[in-house]
């Protein structure tokens, strides 16, 4: 029904512009907002909400937090495809002649949206591969069981809307069984090197051990103001969800996994060995880079880097009067014990909070203006600790639910602390916190903008973010520097391997060879870096891919605006649209010169 009534007003509001266009008010058109685009804006939010109920609960929207749906089941599939199809009809029904500049943007952002979703739906490798060990539902929802995410376990309302959205994962564990299955008969199988790490994961929640079991983690918890009935009922409940229900799914997945799954496993690294799969990558390039790039000339483009950088590498090599070779010298920082001072995980997390310290004098140069989300550092939960990186949790777009910069710290006397300023810079701020804050918090954006994420724009953000260290008085210690420089060499290498995988035939084992070559990372993160790589194909290549473009335009600004070119502005600029695809970006740049030349 909204789809019909938004199609009628779509009627409506063409009519009446093409009406207006033929009086001397011809610019109400351009300069006024359209409010039948904006209501097809809000409605696509709204219904992609109830598409995808647990990124509301994400953004801090509680209306759906009884629901997980089977996104592997055809129903869903078929309603996710009529979504994108409806709404990119709908949208192309309006001129660019009748919308503002802001609506512009808007329409072309969502016109990009839509198109990518629709080209992801000739592929069946989501489908059939729907779970791996870095980014699969059975970690968000772990992550959400435990209490410490974003589903709420504030009130017995809470406590049952987390039991009937149980009810709803519980049918995916099985739609991931039975896909999985059809996945060996046609060919599309995980490699056998991360089968294995999913399988300890899994494992974990078919464990009997009710007092101990993650998802029994809110009992652990409830608030004081239960009464002792409602704390009782609710214990009983969620035993029985646990016995009934949750255990007998993981415990039937673990079992097909280790059985039937890890024979069937594939000995290849690259996802261009499965059906369709060169294909595949094309389209995840596309997808995660928001650029017609090829897989040949990122490939190029990593290894121009990796020279670039080793050579930076040199200088502070031989600042600190090292003597050997550069692949030494990372030896030498991976294993320096003075790089390992701390013995108490909250040594790790005091130090990260000194970092802030320091750089705040300085940040109101770069930046003026900055978000209201609050912000905190935290250890990364036990339970996924182990193979977990550093990562950017956002607060809720009410502000209730602070921003969080996770740290895995399974071993604090192996943590090193070379590039812990390079990683505060990107994970945190001004990296990921500032950016998908201020975009969260700008109420001139639609709402289905503050919850966009393209990782070249965001990720692209956060790399550029860690070259502004010195800017900020940070980087005087030479070892950190140096850790920027790994932190970019990181992601330099990951165009290489990247590529080299899942086109050009290389294995895990040549791609961890080729970092442990190039960089001072440690191995046993390597390995777990490389792997990530073949979970989630093409996702590694966002970060350079947007820090260069955010480069080039600063420098460009730079060149062209000369004495007229404000730091702080440039960044208003970058940051204002929120994620946007890299070509939009730039055409936003470019006329941000152009105007102030």
């Amino acid at each position: 029904m909204r789809t019909l009534l938004t199609f009628c007003c779509l009627l409506f509001v063409l009519t009446s512009c093409k009406e207006e266009k033929t009086t001397e008010n011809t610019e109400t058109t351009m300069t006024m907002p359209n409010e039948a685009f904006d209501t097809l804006l809000d409605n696509y939010y709204e219904d992609g909400l109830k598409l995808n109920p647990v990124s509301a609960t994400y953004a801090g929207d509680n209306r759906y937090n009884d629901q997980y749906p089977n996104t592997l089941s055809d129903e869903h599939i078929l309603k996710r495809k009529n979504y994108y199809s409806q709404y990119l009809n709908d949208l192309m029904a309006f001129p660019d002649s009748t919308l503002t500049d802001s609506q512009k943007m808007s329409k072309a952002i969502l016109k990009w949206e839509v198109e990518i979703a629709l080209e992801d739906f000739k592929f069946k490798q989501r489908e059939l591969v729907p779970i791996d060990q870095m980014w699969s539902p059975h970690l968000s929802v772990g992550q959400l069981a435990s209490g410490a995410g974003a589903q709420p376990f504030e009130t017995v309302e809470d406590y049952y809307n987390w039991l009937k959205r149980l009810d709803g994962y519980t049918e995916w564990l099985q739609s991931v069984k039975s896909n999985m299955e059809k996945g060996i008969a046609e060919g599309y199988v995980l490699p056998k090197s991360l089968i294995v790490k999913v399988l300890p994961q899994i494992e974990s929640g078919a464990s009997e051990d009710i007092e101990n079991h993650l998802f029994y983690s809110p009992i652990k918890n409830m608030p004081d103001s239960f009464s002792d009935e409602d704390k009782t009922t609710l214990k009983e409940a969620y035993t029985a969800k646990l016995n009934d229900k949750i255990i007998p799914a993981y415990k039937s997945l673990y079992d097909f996994l280790k059985t039937d799954y890890l024979p069937a496993g594939r000995e290849s690294s690259g996802i261009d060995d499965t059906p369709y799969g060169t294909a595949y990558y094309n389209h995840m390039i596309k997808l995660f880079t928001t650029t017609n790039m090829t897989a040949d000339e990122i490939h190029k483009l990593g290894l121009s880097e990796v020279a670039r950088i080793s050579a930076e590498m040199e200088k502070v090599k031989e600042q600190v009067g090292f003597e050997g070779d550069l692949k030494a010298f990372f030896d030498f920082v991976r294993n320096n014990k003075e790089l390992m001072p701390f013995t108490e995980p909250q040594q790790v997390i005091d130090n990260f909070n000194a970092i802030h310290e320091t750089m705040k004098p300085q940040i109101e140069k770069l930046f003026d203006v900055k978000p209201k989300t609050p912000f905190e550092v935290r250890r990364t939960e036990a339970f996924r600790e182990a193979s977990a990186s550093a990562e950017y949790n956002q607060g809720s777009l009410d502000g209730t639910r602070p921003g969080i910069f996770y740290v895995p710290i399974p071993d604090v006397t192996a943590y090193n602390t070379f590039s812990d300023e390079a990683l505060f810079l990107h994970e945190a701020i001004p990296g990921h916190h500032y950016q998908i804050s201020l975009q969260q918090e700008d109420t001139d954006l639609p709402e289905f903008r503050k919850t966009l994420w393209y990782s070249a724009y965001g990720e692209g953000w956060a790399l550029y973010s860690e070259s502004l260290g010195k800017e900020l008085g940070l980087y005087t210690d030479p070892y950190q520097y140096f850790g920027m420089l790994g932190m970019e060499m990181h992601r330099a290498i990951r165009l290489v391997v990247d590529t080299g995988m899942h086109t050009k035939g290389w294995t895990r084992e040549q791609a961890i060879q080729y970092s442990l070559d190039h960089e001072a990372e440690g191995e046993a993160s390597i390995i777990s870096e490389i792997e990530r790589y073949m979970a989630m194909p093409g996702q590694a290549l966002s970060y350079k891919i947007g820090q260069l473009k955010i480069r080039e335009l600063r420098a460009k600004a730079e060149k062209e605006l000369g004495t007229k070119f404000d730091i702080s502005q440039f960044h208003n600029e970058v940051l204002e649209p929120g994620c946007v695809p890299l070509a939009l970006l730039e055409d936003k740049i470019n006329a941000w010169i152009s105007a102030n030349k």
